[in-house]
């Protein structure tokens, strides 16, 4: 029987991308639980089923699959975030209720799966100066996305007009941070807890006094 180009690029194509899969799920599990710095490319891909040959070619090195992760569930949690401004209510909410449906959102989205908090959070922490590059913009790109939030506030009267964007940086570091303290606890702190200190976090360095109760 005849087999066309086409079916054996297919079949190719399906072999690669279940590599893929096999070498991320690995990086997600040995990383999330033992750490970056403790799992080597060999042990990556005996987890995986595949040869380092097929890691070096899909990803180039085991930074590859951590900048990987790293990118899934950062826009993970930000299409949450996303989500959560488009639903039914949004525009109507006090900035404090705004703040909390934002994070709750978020939070939940990247502190679901533990291994991938920890991975997001902590482990991409001092690996080489292209993570870190990595990780800046994806703070920057949060930081567009908030100082949007803060121009609303200002505009409905609930938070003082000044340029934000500084402020926002820093929140922004500052929820990174809080992030990684939590994913390093042993007790594991309840998403509701979490976004509940990001919000007040919020509040406080927007200069928006919290509501009663």
């Amino acid at each position: 029987m005849d087999v066309s180009v086409d079916q054996v690029t297919g079949t190719v194509d399906r072999a690669r991308t279940r590599a893929r899969e096999a070498l991320l799920e690995a990086g997600l599990e040995l990383f999330g639980v033992y750490g970056y710095a403790q799992t080597s490319e060999q042990a990556l891909c005996e987890a995986a089923g595949v040869p380092e040959e097929v890691l070096w070619e899909e990803f180039g090195s085991r930074e590859g699959i951590l900048l990987t992760l790293h990118n899934q569930v950062t826009t993970k949690g930000l299409r949450a975030a996303e989500q959560a401004l488009l639903s039914e209510g949004m525009d109507d909410c006090p900035v404090e209720q705004r703040f909390r449906r934002l994070f709750d959102a978020y939070v939940y989205a990247v502190t679901n799966d533990l291994r991938e908090a920890r991975v997001t959070f902590v482990e991409v922490l001092g690996v080489s100066h292209a993570v870190d590059e990595h990780c800046r913009r994806w703070r920057e790109l949060w930081a567009d996305f908030l100082t949007g939030e803060a121009e609303r506030a200002a505009v409905r009267g609930e938070a003082e007009e000044r340029d934000n964007r500084v402020v926002v940086m820093v929140m922004v570091a500052s929820v990174h941070e809080l992030m990684a303290h939590h994913s390093r606890r042993p007790r594991r702190a309840r998403a509701d807890e979490v976004s509940a200190e990001l919000t007040r976090l919020g509040m406080e360095m927007m200069g928006i006094a919290p509501k009663d109760g």
